[in-house]
């Protein structure tokens, strides 16, 4: 049903989720189960902490609110009795984090699944008045739209010299990302092409010896894979010639709030890489 508004005038584009499920405004008490780690810290930016009754042992972010709220399992191995004992109004998930199979089940018990699925930095705008509207949060949903503006702007407005980077999340096998991402299309508001560039999949295993000679810089996550100092020099032997360094996965992979904090972060990044003798 494209188009149209919603009962209480909100467009309905708006109220629309990531699997085309338009929703309404959710009154009363709600009751949110986030499933999404990045996710369950933009609720918590929305002022909607006290309404969050469940979450994933990944959502460590704001720790002084989550902590207290129950973990339900992993975003793939969700406890689903535990959930139904919570008795959520909202579950919020997200198309790569999460199973299809698991959004099934829960929408046997669960009145309303949120489906999320932001594909590059501007798409947060459209998730944060996703949220925003559902859980009556306008007003705090466009001050995040703003900010994010702000930095989508600011990044903008510089020049960065094209570098082809390798950007590793596993070790053992290594695996890289594909441009086909959200991590690469951050990386690509400062004008890095993330290899490989034409990939079978969006997180592909490399063998890193076939990208020495082609690539300007190799950029170690601290997630998944928490890569660490010493693996630098690991790195560094199979590409002679490439610059290796470590970046926190986090300010370029999280959507949501995060990601406002994430451009400044890459803006600095850049800025400290240049100044490198």
């Amino acid at each position: 049903m494209p188009g149209g508004s919603t009962s209480a005038g909100q467009p309905a584009d708006v109220l629309r989720d990531a699997a085309d499920r338009l929703h309404v405004r959710a009154g009363g008490d709600p009751r949110i189960v986030c499933l999404v780690p990045s996710i369950t810290e933009l609720v918590c930016d929305l002022g909607l902490a006290d309404r969050l009754v469940g979450r994933t042992g990944f959502c460590i972010h704001p720790w002084e609110t989550v902590r207290t709220i129950p973990k339900l399992g992993g975003t793939k191995d969700v406890k689903l009795d535990r959930i139904r004992e919570l008795a959520p109004t909202h579950v919020i998930l997200n198309i790569d984090e999460n199973r299809r199979e698991l959004a099934d089940e829960l929408a046997e018990f669960v009145p309303n699944i949120v489906v999320t699925h932001p594909l590059g930095p501007r798409d947060n705008l459209g998730l944060y008045r996703l949220i925003g509207a559902i859980f009556d949060r306008d007003a705090e949903a466009e001050r995040l739209c703003s900010e994010l503006e702000d930095g989508l702007s600011a990044l903008s407005e510089r020049e960065y010299p094209a570098r082809d980077v390798l950007y590793l999340i596993w070790r053992e096998p290594w695996m890289a990302i594909s441009p086909d991402t959200y991590i690469a299309r951050t990386l690509a508001l400062v004008n890095w092409r993330s290899h490989p560039l034409s990939p079978d999949d969006r997180y592909p295993e490399v063998a890193l010896e076939r990208y020495a000679g082609h690539v300007d810089h190799v950029l170690l996550s601290s997630e998944p894979y928490h890569f660490k100092e010493r693996h630098l020099a690991e790195v560094a032997a199979v590409m002679p010639g490439a610059e290796v360094s470590l970046i926190d996965g986090e300010m370029t992979s999280w959507y949501g709030s995060r990601a406002i904090e994430g451009l400044r972060y890459l803006a600095e990044y850049v800025s400290e890489l240049r100044a490198r003798p």
